[in-house]
């Protein structure tokens, strides 16, 4: 087989948890030092899997995290519980352990070292994501150096527009913005006494959820005549924890209801004002 095995040196097959170890090559030669945590099989066209751990449902991801700050760490971790598998990589020991118990797999090691990048296998995980926030070069670097051995897709972490452009150009297939998305989020939800959630779904439309306007109340769907006046989708209607989706034409409003609304922008702003 083609089997890579990375756990202790001289060994094959399900390999213990922890230790010192390294890589043998997928010709089974040269062997690459590294410090390793957990053990990982890679065979041709088939995803990471570790032996000793249920499998998810047939519809999971192979997803490898670098950079184990708050972000990636939370990444790594609601990746996990949504059933993919996922590798996480950082050159800080500690952090590695600290994600040792929730993740699937977890490795030390510098995302900047060529030598260290081939033997991952990047290929075979169906999403890179770069989590390395603190440090532009290492990221931008680690970006490159994934598509250069084959991964499919990148996902990298940028803090500022500049950033993303120059991590597009090297590699990336997308960027993201904890930051600059987390503000844009808190702006709108703090910004009104009546918003609850938000999500962006274009520049110019967004899903809300707000509370009912008290002119509202007592009053159906069609007295309002809310997609006609209002210019909104009323995409469920939320109470006591319950939610009714496309609420009919006949609903009552209450006072102690919320609305997910869809619409543009200005017309759910001029909504908001009402």
């Amino acid at each position: 087989g083609r089997d890579v095995i990375i756990g202790y040196l001289g060994f094959a097959g399900d390999l213990p948890l922890g230790g010192i170890g390294g890589v043998i090559d997928i010709n089974g030669a040269a062997q690459i030092p590294g410090r390793v945590k957990g053990f990982v099989h890679e065979l041709p066209d088939v995803c990471l899997v570790n032996p000793g751990r249920a499998q998810p449902h047939l519809n999971f991801r192979c997803v490898q995290v670098l950079g184990l700050g708050r972000f990636g760490d939370s990444l790594a971790r609601n990746l996990c519980k949504l059933g993919h598998e996922v590798l996480a990589v950082d050159k800080d020991e500690e952090r590695v352990n600290d994600a040792l118990d929730i993740v699937t797999h977890a490795q030390i090691g510098d995302s900047t070292s060529e030598q260290f990048i081939a033997s991952l296998g990047v290929s075979n995980f169906d999403l890179c994501v770069v989590a390395i926030g603190d440090d532009f070069q290492s990221s931008l670097e680690t970006t490159a150096l994934l598509k250069e051995y084959g991964a499919p897709f990148v996902l990298s972490r940028a803090a500022r527009d500049v950033h993303a452009k120059f991590l597009l150009r090297n590699g990336a297939d997308d960027v993201i913005y904890p930051e600059k998305q987390t503000a844009s989020w808190a702006a709108v939800r703090y910004s009104s006494d009546h918003v609850f959630d938000y999500i962006k779904l274009t520049p110019d439309h967004s899903i809300y959820e707000t509370a009912v306007p008290e002119s509202w109340v007592g009053r159906t769907v069609v007295q309002l005549a809310v997609r006609q006046k209002y210019r909104i989708n009323i995409l469920a209607i939320k109470r006591s924890g319950t939610l009714e989706p496309l609420p009919g034409p006949n609903h009552t409003f209450q006072s102690d209801e919320t609305l997910l609304i869809l619409g543009d922008d200005r017309d759910i702003q001029r909504f908001l004002h009402v």
